[in-house]
């Protein structure tokens, strides 16, 4: 029997953990691996330790939480300078909130909305605990975005872009857009275990732990720009 995902909920309200835990643990096992909620927290100072003793392979973090919000428990959990970093997912209220785009840079896997339905809650939860890192539903589109129009100017020459292959470059902008490795299929005619084999050349080649970072990374350097491809590249 498959080891279920070691789960920690950290939201300063309890109703939602409540919500969470009972949508989690409830999760179909045959839909793919069972998930256990091993401990709940209400601020992000608790939620570090917490995700830490239990050993948690995915964090669902609230942003906005009195004493240390979920920003800087992002960043302690799964922060660059992190030795064992741990896959946390934010959940936030709002489909645009500015912190949701610290977050990504201070290391989180992916993001949601609370508004999300049960089944999407679930299979997130088993998508970043394979540590594919989740960027493909609409909504994260438009995060993306305005997470770009927020960036620095690239910089001319992106460090590691010359390491990737023609077809590389065009999967790596082709995530940055948002697309799922089997909407990069069929956009490119390839099969969907090719593109995945491309997808993690990329990240090693450009040392970079899952697809979100790779959103950040083509974004800060103008791989893309919000809207499309950079047409200088």
């Amino acid at each position: 029997m498959t080891d279920p995902i070691r789960t920690v909920l950290v939201d300063d309200q309890y109703v939602v953990r409540a919500g969470f835990r009972a949508i989690l643990e409830s999760a179909d096992p045959d839909g793919g691996d069972p998930i256990e909620v091993v401990g709940e927290a209400g601020d992000g100072d608790h939620g570090v330790r917490t995700a830490r003793r239990e050993q948690a392979d995915v964090v669902l973090m609230d942003i906005r939480m009195p004493g240390t919000d979920g920003l800087e428990a992002t960043r302690r959990l799964a922060g660059p300078d992190v030795e064992d970093p741990i896959n946390v997912l934010v959940v936030t209220t709002f489909d645009l909130d500015e912190y949701v785009f610290q977050a990504l840079r201070a290391g989180a896997a992916g993001f949601l909305l609370k508004d999300l339905e049960p089944e999407a809650l679930v299979q997130a939860v088993r998508v970043v605990a394979r540590g594919e890192g989740l960027v493909a539903p609409a909504v994260t589109r438009r995060l993306i975005e305005e997470f770009a129009r927020s960036a620095a100017p690239p910089s001319e020459n992106p460090p590691g872009l010359e390491k990737l292959t023609e077809r590389e470059h065009e999967i790596v902008a082709l995530v940055a857009q948002g697309l799922s490795n089997h909407e990069i299929a069929d956009h490119l005619f390839l099969g969907a275990a090719t593109v995945k084999t491309h997808v993690g050349n990329v990240l090693l080649k450009l040392g970079l732990r899952d697809r979100v970072q790779a959103v950040v990374y083509a974004y800060e350097h103008g791989i893309v720009t919000p809207g499309g491809v950079d047409p200088r590249r």
